[in-house]
């Protein structure tokens, strides 16, 4: 009886467990929030996945991820399968950008992912509230439990808003919201935030889509444009080797906000 009990304290969005520490200390936190670009596809053909690394993207006993039983393992591909469990994941970008991170910068550390992206969300169901907007703040409290400093909120979503114009007309306003209320709710009001402007789209309202992403002017927020990468040949996903590009380019701007401040 008490086990099914805590089973079901587990599964709900607010419940906050005593956090699975590790034996590595104080970690650098990076939430990867978003749909299913972010969550990964690359390689994925037909419901399967061919199995590929890339290099860039291989274990390091540095790079922690967030299970979704809220304890810390080693990271491995694919980091969301077991977040974004209706589908076959793939090579996403976190382990691409968690490599790059530590092969620049030495003293970050122990770096610790927490996966929250789920494909073929829209915005609407990430608002503040709903259940994946309360999952991801569950799971980021619990990865600061055990000892970590949350450093930057990544973010690849939007295909989903392209399929509906009221959608899309609504997303800049939606999604600054969004943002704004993310830092409020975990206390961290200049959290470093990195979106993706969109590569490609579900439906005809991409370009009002990406119009409002690159029209977003945050303190603190930096928007990398993934038009221009290798789509894969669902003609949505990105590729495995996109991806990895994709995790470099994260890199890339999250290490502007520390130069930026010297």
């Amino acid at each position: 009886m008490l086990a099914y009990i805590f089973l079901i304290l587990l599964a709900h969005p607010f419940y906050v467990s005593p956090a699975n520490t590790t034996p590595n200390g104080n970690k650098s936190i990076f939430i990867l929030a978003g749909q299913s670009n972010m969550s990964g596809r690359g390689g994925v053909v037909n419901n399967i996945f061919d199995g590929y690394i890339p290099s860039q993207c291989q274990s390091n006993s540095s790079i922690l991820r967030l299970t979704k039983g809220l304890s810390w393992e080693v990271a491995k591909e694919p980091i969301h399968q077991d977040i974004d469990y209706y589908a076959i994941c793939g090579i996403g970008p976190g382990m691409s950008f968690a490599n790059s991170i530590l092969k620049n910068d030495p003293k970050i550390g122990v770096i610790g992912l927490v996966p929250c992206a789920v494909g073929s969300t829209n915005i609407s169901q990430w608002s503040k509230g709903s259940f994946y907007y309360s999952q991801m703040l569950n799971r980021t409290r619990i990865a600061l439990q055990g000892g970590g400093t949350l450093k930057s909120f990544l973010w690849y979503q939007g295909e989903s808003d392209t399929l509906n114009v009221e959608d899309a007309k609504l997303y800049k306003s939606r999604l600054q919201k969004f943002f704004i209320n993310l830092r409020y709710d975990l206390k961290a009001p200049f959290l470093p935030i990195i979106q993706v402007a969109l590569a490609t789209a579900l439906g005809p309202y991409k370009k009002i889509i990406r119009q409002a992403q690159l029209g977003i002017h945050l303190r603190n927020m930096k928007t990398v444009d993934a038009n221009g990468l290798e789509v894969g040949p669902d003609y949505v996903h990105l590729s495995t080797q996109a991806q990895v590009q994709l995790g470099q380019m994260l890199a890339n701007a999250y290490l502007k906000f520390g130069s930026e401040k010297e």
